[in-house]
């Protein structure tokens, strides 16, 4: 059941009206050149006045807290399907490159939104840390399980290293969604850049498959 501002249980205008507010926003968050993302702004694409748009989503960080939900919502079909069924030995360099890509192609699709979770996180917004930690759960659990190690397990080296690996994981799509990486990248033009990039998560996908293979043989 969901309910505005002031407590009212929300009918199909009001469902309607949100949706709306998060779709304008979603919009806005496609265009990877275009102006900041305000609340102003998603209210004029929305075409709500401020208000309106205030019943709803008092402040930036409720509103992308709902995108963010409705956006994660699609990563099961977009990468997490890759990484649920257990890879094969015999398989695990192919498997763990597939998904790493798909990971890179999710998060570049939604850079602008990824560049805002972050930030709002960055500036210690509770709301959005509990749940970037709530929605990297499961992926955290999958990466566990590759591992060969058991969940109920708890605190041990091997969830450790999942940590690990899904901060690195994190930290290369962030850092080559960034529509300022030409700057840094060694790659000069869109063919080398893409080359470069794919060599950065052919490398973290290394990375995770010796993670992985390690622990594997210590669980055995």
């Amino acid at each position: 059941m969901t309910y505005n501002l002031v407590g009212q249980r929300l009918g199909r205008k009001g469902q309607e009206t949100r949706e709306r507010v998060i779709s304008a926003m979603l919009t806005l968050l496609d265009d990877p050149e275009g102006p900041p993302v305000t609340l102003t702004a998603v209210a004029k694409e929305a075409s709500v006045g401020m208000t309106t748009l205030y019943l709803y989503f008092p402040a930036m960080g409720d509103l992308l807290l709902a995108v963010l939900r409705c956006v994660m919502d699609t990563a099961g079909d977009a990468f997490m399907k890759l990484v649920r069924d257990y890879w094969r030995d015999e398989t695990l360099t192919e498997d763990c490159l597939a998904f790493h890509r798909a990971h890179y192609l999710f998060w570049n699709r939604h850079a602008r939104l990824l560049r805002m979770r972050n930030s709002f996180a960055d500036d210690c917004d509770l709301a959005v840390l509990s749940y970037r930690s709530q929605a990297t759960r499961p992926l955290l659990d999958a990466l566990t399980r590759q591992m060969g190690c058991d969940l109920a397990d708890g605190d041990t080296l091997c969830a450790h290293l999942a940590t690990v690996v899904l901060t690195g994981l994190e930290r290369v799509a962030t850092v080559v969604t960034t529509p300022h990486f030409h700057i840094t990248s060694p790659a000069h033009g869109t063919s080398a850049e893409e080359v470069y990039i794919d060599n950065l998560i052919t490398a973290q996908s290394r990375l995770t498959e010796i993670a992985i293979r390690d622990q594997r043989r210590n669980s055995r």
